[in-house]
């Protein structure tokens, strides 16, 4: 069994003892309560303000396809039939813009990610995902971090279908990393020995993007 096939396990076994893997956050400086769960430098709101690159694709349920590509025993295209019949699931996360906005409790419905993953079967070679958007938007992540049971590739937010300005059909949910990590119309996964920074990587953004480290922008982009 490749090494990330045992891990993808692990981490299902642990997801099923009932153990959510959690981020660091501030109750670890003894800060309780709901200011625990807001990152440093954010602000609540009750809104989910918009922000992309400027454009909308069109992409709906009747064009959409998701591809999952690159070092993996079997790539897959899915439609978005393909795509409902998989095991879904729904999850509460907390959400973290790098623009200083935090939401708590969105409540996500979609299909996990490593169920994705489990399907294609990422090689032993393979360490780090791109995500490609239907917009011409990539964010990259390391493989691990796609395996948590909270990140999800989500069709429906706090009970509606994802909009178009929200990223509709579907966008990928990384509740551990600022929102920027979540690509918007989700187009494909790519997968593959070596990073690859992504369009706001390249242009100055922290390559890993932890809330609670506030790791915003990288420390050589100015």
């Amino acid at each position: 069994m490749p090494d990330w096939r045992k891990l993808i396990a692990a981490k299902v076994a642990l997801a099923k003892r009932g153990s959510k893997p959690r981020s660091k956050t501030m109750s670890q400086l003894g800060i309780q309560g709901v200011d625990a769960r807001v990152p440093p430098g954010q602000r609540l709101v009750d809104n989910f303000p918009v922000l992309d690159l400027g454009v909308r694709p069109n992409v709906n349920t009747a064009n959409w396809m998701l591809n999952i590509y690159g070092l993996v025993e079997m790539p897959l295209t899915l439609s978005w039939l393909d795509f409902r019949s998989l095991p879904q699931t729904s999850d509460t996360s907390d959400f973290h813009c790098v623009t200083r906005w935090s939401q708590l409790d969105m409540a996500w419905e979609g299909v996990q990610a490593r169920e994705l993953l489990m399907m294609a079967g990422p090689l032993a070679s393979a360490k780090y995902v791109t995500m490609h958007g239907y917009d011409g938007y990539t964010t990259n992540l390391p493989l691990e971090a796609l395996l948590d049971d909270d990140v999800m590739i989500a069709h429906s937010v706090n009970g509606h279908s994802l909009t178009a300005e929200h990223g509709g059909p579907v966008r990928m949910v990384v509740p551990k990393r600022y929102a920027w990590k979540g690509a918007k119309w989700l187009k494909a996964i790519e997968m593959h020995a070596a990073d690859r920074p992504g369009f706001w990587e390249v242009r100055g953004y922290h390559n890993d993007a932890f809330p609670f480290a506030e790791q915003r922008y990288s420390d050589d982009a100015f």
